[in-house]
């Protein structure tokens, strides 16, 4: 079974672009589907004086139903953030895979 994502938009209707890099980006994480079940994936736009940048935050649910919140990541570029995010997931679930694996050596 696949890793679950939910994408919530705010401060903008969204776009089909974000949502495709974000279905890209999830395919990363499939070689730690063992330990996620699903992820929140959060786009805000934030309208400042300097322009609009994105917040973009993911948080991973483990099976076990722990939250894991990762890291806030922002860019002018939507997508840059998405990756972000995912980059902040990838390393971070590489970490507790290698304690996993320390813990039943």
């Amino acid at each position: 079974m696949g890793i679950g994502m939910q994408i919530a938009y705010f401060g903008f209707p969204g776009a089909a672009a974000i949502e495709a890099e974000a279905g890209v980006q999830l395919l990363r994480l499939m070689r730690f589907a063992q330990y996620v079940s699903t992820c929140h994936l959060a786009v805000e736009a934030v309208h400042g004086p300097g322009g609009t940048h994105y917040d973009v935050r993911l948080d991973v649910v483990t099976p076990e139903k722990e939250f894991i919140a990762l890291p806030h990541c922002t860019n002018a570029e939507p997508e840059a953030a998405v990756r972000a995010a995912f980059d902040h997931a990838e390393r971070e679930l590489g970490r507790r895979g290698r304690e996993a694996v320390r813990r039943n050596e």
